[in-house]
């Protein structure tokens, strides 16, 4: 690794972590101000004054103009054109501009509604008409892509100028993804004018929820609540084996909670642990990589996951609520599993707990910053407890957090006037800080509504539906491959949200047909959690992993290797999106009651413990080869019992395609098709599934409305029952039917796997346990 790619690096890095680092004098107090008022603008749009004082109220588009307004503000007079200039008159000149054009919307709002989506032209001396929104809009979506370029470089420009040319030069793409091309004043007014692309859901969200916690997280952080954190977290682990490991994972699972940047997470945390991991026998590389896991994982964790849960919710249509609690159990024994592989590394060397001296008295730390814990528990209470929305619980977790740190610095401090200053000045502080950290974010965001209103605006996401299915055929293996792929290469140069708005946008609708197509039955959370997760690896996979480089810059290790042990810890976070696709169970879908539910999480957290096994090869001493094999084998058992009980006892039996037209089919039994339907663009795949009870008594095809015909070894839909059942589901002429199978009602319950498993587990365990005496 060369030294200008390293600095390459260490620039970009520096740029996530403090971007007004190279700004002085007059220009840094009038960056801070915008961002102060950026960050009242958010609070103020989030409360309820508006509407009991009925003054300040802001319609959706209009408050997303502002929003992004103020990003891009901010972004041309924070970032200059290339790294080694300065800010010029130039880069503050298209700052006015880039606001002018946001604030456009917001001032014409209603006449843009009046006019329908018709841009305004004006006629000047009866001759030359200027079309004014065209302007406006043309150079809103260019100076947008331009900020893109100088916070995040070319990797996502370069996909957003791709869409753009694909919206308007439609009709020259390949037949199979073609169409007719949008018009220049449709393609802008549609991306800048219209609330469907640039300003749509994704930055609705940013406005809505993101800015909120993010604002939330930097303000506990300044008011000290990062390193009251993670001295809780060496006070409650420090002399366990391998304990700054431990208080590492810990403390950035807690900062993780309010933190929406792996990068930032691990610089904050890793500055303490890696030097201390090191210390207690750690190598560099590997002090490292355990950082850059637990922070990379502390996207996962709700409340915030990288603020992606907003955008996922909006997304779906569901409330947040559902989103997290979705999320939650995969994220807690991923991280758990996180804390059994620092526990195994530190057997494996046979490293000691920290000594007394260097560890924080747990009780004297808890309770010296028991008042941070309370705007958490406020957040909680409200959405959890009281089901209020997100924005309106964050944004009196907000509140209460300056209240109390206002009062806690008061307790403290028996000079009045100096508290209150110490109070203004962390409180400013966190706004500024919240404002210049959502810049990126807000950014990052609004290009990726590029992505989705061209994906919208041009129908690609039907069409890509075929091109998959011409690709894939009914192979779900290889389709999920392709969705991997996509989201670590996206993900090794967009951030972790707009990697996830982009594969969610083009990827999300697919995986869900092509997996039914395949007789999967995906639902969409588990698909766009799937996306999220594979979208985060990137952030460890190397060659670019920045978390990964961040971390090998405060332990003196190698970036690359540092990013390859941080790529093997993770591997249990890659498996288990593979596993929640198939076992939805671990999303606490199809939970019937509790003590299902406490099986459920039981079972999945030793299955992930023993994955973590068998990839460490070490359990109580070190495994053997054919030991890693039979872990691996309980732990699919314990994660996920259909696939093995399938092996032994299919779910379904396949019956002779030529012989269904004489069948007749147990109406207590579901039945299932797999249905071949030509077209001009190859064959198209369907499943189509007849449920239990649909009728009353045993039924053959023909009383389902299906006629069959049998050509060229071919079992072939020749007519259908006009308003027939077989019409309803789906069936068209010309159909061929590739396979059809029944229901086995003499399965057992996948549940027997799990005594079984446990027994190998116990077996094997007791045999690696007494080889080591």
């Amino acid at each position: 690794m060369n030294q200008s790619i390293n600095g390459k690096v260490e620039n970009k890095i520096s740029e996530d972590l403090s971007p007004t680092r190279n700004l002085t004098g007059l220009h840094l107090k009038i960056v801070g101000s915008i961002a102060i008022i950026w960050s009242l603008f958010q609070l103020w749009y989030a409360s309820p004054f508006p509407f009991m004082f009925d003054i300040g109220m802001f319609k959706g588009l209009p408050a997303r103009a502002i929003h992004l307004g103020f990003a891009l503000t901010l972004a041309f007079l924070i970032y200059p054109i290339s790294k080694r200039k300065k800010i010029s008159i130039f880069d503050i000149l298209i700052s006015f501009i880039a606001a002018f054009c946001c604030l456009y919307i917001y001032f014409f709002y209603d006449q843009l509604v009046d006019r329908g989506g018709i841009l305004l032209t004006i006629t000047i001396w009866e001759k030359f008409n200027l079309p004014v929104e065209l302007i406006i809009g043309s150079c809103g979506i260019l100076i947008l892509i331009e900020a893109t370029r100088r916070v995040f470089g070319l990797p996502l420009v370069i996909i957003a100028v791709c869409f753009l040319l694909f919206s308007y030069f439609g009709r020259y793409a390949p037949e199979i993804i073609s169409h007719g091309g949008l018009s220049l004043n449709r393609l802008v007014g549609f991306q800048w004018l219209d609330q469907e692309a640039i300003f749509g859901i994704p930055i609705g969200v940013s406005v809505d929820f993101i800015f909120l916690f993010v604002l939330f997280g930097a303000l506990l952080e300044t008011a000290g609540g990062g390193k009251y954190f993670l001295d809780l977290a060496f006070a409650m682990v420090g002399k366990m084996r391998g304990g700054p490991a431990k208080a590492a994972i810990l403390g950035s699972g807690m900062t993780g909670l309010i933190s929406g940047s792996s990068i930032a997470n691990t610089v904050t945390t890793g500055t303490f642990t890696i030097p201390i991991m090191k210390k207690t026998g750690f190598s560099k590389e590997k002090a490292g990589a355990i950082e850059v896991s637990s922070s990379v994982n502390g996207q996962l964790m709700p409340p915030v996951m990288g603020a992606a849960a907003f955008v996922m919710a909006s997304f779906l249509g569901v409330t947040y609520f559902e989103v997290v609690k979705h999320a939650f159990l995969p994220a807690i024994i991923s991280y758990v599993a996180l804390f059994y592989i620092s526990h195994l590394e530190a057997l494996k060397l046979n490293l000691k707990g920290m000594d007394d001296v260097d560890i924080p008295n747990l009780k004297k730390t808890f309770l010296s910053g028991l008042h941070f814990l309370i705007p958490i528990f406020v957040l909680v209470y409200m959405l959890v407890y009281l089901r209020f929305t997100a924005s309106y619980s964050i944004f009196f977790a907000t509140i209460a957090l300056i209240i109390v740190n206002l009062g806690y610095i008061l307790f403290k401090n028996s000079d009045f006037k100096l508290a209150i200053k110490t109070w203004f000045n962390q409180t400013i502080v966190g706004f500024e800080k919240g404002a210049l950290n959502m810049v990126g974010v807000g950014i990052a965001i609004a290009t990726a509504g590029i992505i989705v209103g061209a994906v919208g605006s041009t129908g690609l996401s039907t069409n890509l539906i075929i091109v998959i299915e011409f690709i894939a055929k009914d192979n779900v293996v290889i389709l999920l491959f392709l969705t991997i792929i996509l989201c670590l290469i996206l993900g090794m140069g967009l951030p972790t949200t707009a990697n996830y708005v982009v594969v969610a946008s083009l990827m999300a609708t697919v995986l869900v047909d092509v997996g039914n197509a395949s007789g999967f039955v995906f639902p969409l959370i588990a698909v766009h959690l799937f996306v999220f997760y594979f979208g985060l690896m990137a952030d460890v996979t190397p060659p670019v992993g920045l978390a990964s480089y961040a971390a090998a810059a405060i332990s003196g290790g190698d970036p690359l290797k540092t990013g390859l042990q941080a790529f093997w810890y993770s591997l249990r976070t890659g498996i288990l999106p593979i596993v929640f696709l198939f076992n939805h169970e671990l999303l606490l879908i199809g939970i019937e009651n509790v003590w299902h539910g406490l099986v459920v999480i039981i079972t999945s957290l030793i299955g992930i413990l023993v994955f973590t096994s068998a990839t460490q090869a070490w359990f109580i001493n070190r495994l053997r080869w054919y030991e890693i094999i039979i872990f691996l084998l309980i732990s699919i058992s314990l994660l996920a019992p259909e696939f093995i009980l399938n092996k032994f006892y299919p779910k379904y039996n396949y019956m002779d395609i030529n012989k269904i037209h004489l069948m007749k089919v147990d109406f207590n039994k579901e039945a299932r098709f797999k249905v071949t339907r030509p077209s001009n663009y190859g064959e198209r795949y369907k499943l189509i599934v007849i449920k239990k009870n649909t009728f009353e008594t045993e039924y053959s095809l023909e009383q389902y409305g299906l006629s069959l015909i049998r050509e060229e070894n071919r079992v072939i839909v020749d007519t259908l029952q006009w308003n027939g059942s077989a019409k309803k589901s789906g069936f068209e002429t010309g159909d061929y039917i590739s396979e059809f199978k029944i229901e086995n009602a003499d399965r057992p319950n996948k549940g027997i796997i799990y005594p079984i498993a446990i027994l190998l587990l116990i077996m094997f365990g007791y045999l690696n346990y007494r080889r080591k005496e």
